[in-house]
């Protein structure tokens, strides 16, 4: 006789549950259920003001008046054990502009592995994340000097430092080359497949859904859809993401709001 062993399925890396932000009178985030499941690439997107970033800021736990469930990679979000565990990249660069990239990333470095016997991790992580990003070349400019397609690539970089299980890149390629933007989705899928890691990215640029395993289509701070692109494409009967979700847009305002999909 056969002797198999159970093994459970995978928890995701980002399970919600009644998740809701409610920001003076305004309610941002209203009631979501989703999971972003482990070692893939799942885009957020949506228009500008949907509640993208506020979703974001509440998975790496920045965000306040947060209601509901959320668990980040087994935890809470916000606890404390998480934060050697998430990389967050905002919109707006998170560098200083009067020291070089290295300089940026070996005082990111120290803070998240101090230590003088860390050193060597340290310049081995640093000349590591500089060249996922392609600036090898320009190591010792000033982040000052830097367009703002290279500054947003020094933030990536700063977050790529630790290996992190988690990634949450809150709109990364905006005002980026095509050449540059392609290079970097190639990156994320990279990072995912060969590190294992979990990426959750946003961007109001539909034909990037294209590129991700799973997509979570937001309006009005409300999920529309949580399934894959060829999913959503049969659904809806649509040849492109952005077609599948002006579709869903139209099919929850005929029905009076915006409503969750099911998968």
């Amino acid at each position: 006789m056969m002797n198999y062993s159970f093994r459970p399925p995978e928890e995701p890396a980002v399970r919600a549950q009644g998740l809701t932000v409610v920001r003076g009178p305004r309610t941002v985030l209203r009631g979501l259920d989703f999971t972003v499941p482990r070692g893939q690439v799942t885009g957020l997107l949506g228009p500008s003001g949907c509640g993208k970033s506020t979703l974001m800021r509440a998975v790496v736990g920045t965000q306040a008046k947060v209601s509901g469930t959320l668990d980040v990679l087994g935890s809470p979000a916000g606890h404390p054990t998480l934060r050697t565990r998430i990389g967050y990249v905002t919109q707006a660069p998170s560098i200083y502009d009067d020291l070089s990239v290295r300089q940026n990333l070996d005082y990111f470095a120290a803070i998240a592995d101090p230590g003088r016997a860390a050193a060597g991790r340290r310049h081995k992580n640093v000349t590591r994340a500089i060249a996922d990003v392609d600036l090898t070349t320009h190591t010792d400019v000033l982040a000052g000097s830097l367009s703002g397609g290279q500054r947003s690539r020094v933030s990536l970089a700063v977050a790529l430092l630790g290996t992190p299980e988690l990634l949450v890149l809150d709109e990364p390629t905006v005002g980026l080359d095509p050449v540059l933007r392609r290079d970097l989705w190639q990156l994320f899928h990279t990072i995912a497949a060969e590190r294992g890691a979990t990426l959750l990215i946003s961007s109001h640029v539909m034909d990037e859904a294209e590129r991700c395993h799973r997509l979570l289509l937001m309006r009005a701070g409300e999920i529309l859809a949580d399934d894959t692109p060829d999913a959503l494409r049969t659904r809806t009967g649509s040849e492109t993401v952005e077609d599948a979700f002006l579709h869903l847009v139209d099919e929850a305002t005929a029905a009076g709001g915006t409503k969750e999909s099911t998968r």
